[in-house]
């Protein structure tokens, strides 16, 4: 989970909906389940954050790999591996 600034470790409480069944087993489990729900969004947060990156930077990345297949490796010639 990444490290949050001061401003972002302040706590806003939140009503989340989640099957009982699983809450059950959590707390039989001694789940937090604030630390649980937390972990889990900031995973999902950072996967999304992922994903525009890589929309937002696609015609870039696909120019740059274009170039690579077409001309290889800057420098490869002197590519001791």
């Amino acid at each position: 989970m990444p490290k949050l600034s001061g401003a972002a470790r302040e706590r806003r409480p939140t009503n989340v909906t989640l099957p009982v069944e699983l809450v059950a087993e959590a707390k039989a489990l001694n789940i937090n389940l604030s630390q649980a729900c937390e972990s889990g969004l900031a995973r999902s947060v950072a996967e999304a954050r992922k994903a525009r990156w890589r929309e937002d930077n696609r015609d870039a990345i696909d120019t740059y790999n274009g170039m690579i297949e077409q001309d290889g490796l800057p420098l490869d010639e002197f590519r001791q591996f």
